[in-house]
């Protein structure tokens, strides 16, 4: 299936059970920070096996924000230093999956992404240099041109219903717990399509949906899974 009716599918789908995701008062910049070109590491490997899935990954701000040197250095500014709005739940990516750990990357050169892109999904994604290493290192594996590409992800995204953090946040969590957190809000969601992550100090930092071929929820492969279910996770709160 062509990428076009892949993103058609997904829409198409997902589209009858929507609901907005978790939304911080944002405004897109009229500018953005244009990013620098994104490429392999050294030893990185280029892989374009054949697309078997697909990996919706959101992350915690709160966690990621916790962790920066400086909420107002330009790297981390929109996001962290409140000036913008207080995120919650992001998009740090839609990721292409093979049927084995070894999934597709870093298909073909990558442009930088234009700024009427880079300004449409700063409220999803709340970094420029994020976007362009997205589209550089999964996008170009699935898509044309990075305005489908983020397009579809964007459709994904809204597609979620999150948890009261807040109330998450308020006491001890697992992995399991959390799972559970979002398949109350989320009608056909069951707990083994989700995987859970945290840091190394076990703070809850990303929570992935397994997707299938045609962008629909299914259960993790085994080396998706992430956290089992009995892993203690702390959730950070929201800055006031």
């Amino acid at each position: 299936m062509r990428w076009p009716e892949v993103a058609a599918a997904a829409l198409l789908a997902l589209a009858p059970t929507a609901a907005l995701a978790q939304a911080p008062a944002c405004v897109a910049p009229d500018r953005t920070i244009i990013p620098r070109l994104e490429q392999p590491k050294r030893g990185e490997p280029v892989r374009n096996p054949p697309i078997a899935g697909y990996l919706l990954s959101l992350s915690w701000s709160p966690e990621h924000c916790a962790g920066v040197r400086n909420a107002k250095d330009a790297r981390d500014r929109f996001q962290c230093s409140g000036e913008n709005g207080r995120f919650g739940w992001v998009l740090h990516g839609l990721w292409p999956e093979a049927a084995t750990p070894g999934y597709p990357q870093w298909c073909r050169p990558a442009k930088i992404v234009p700024q009427p892109v880079l300004r449409r999904h700063m409220c999803m994604t709340p970094s420029a240099q994020l976007l362009q290493h997205e589209w550089a290192k999964h996008g170009t594996c699935m898509s044309p041109d990075p305005a489908s590409y983020f397009r579809a992800a964007e459709i994904l995204f809204r597609t979620v219903n999150f948890p009261d953090m807040t109330a998450l946040a308020a006491r001890p969590q697992t992995a399991g717990s959390i799972r559970q957190a979002f398949v109350a809000r989320n009608r056909g969601i069951r707990p083994e399509m989700l995987a859970v992550a945290t840091d190394r100090d076990g703070w809850l930092s990303e929570v992935r949906y397994c997707l299938g071929p045609r962008m629909k929820p299914q259960r993790c492969l085994p080396f998706q899974r992430g956290l089992d279910d009995n892993r203690a996770v702390k959730v950070r709160p929201m800055p006031r």
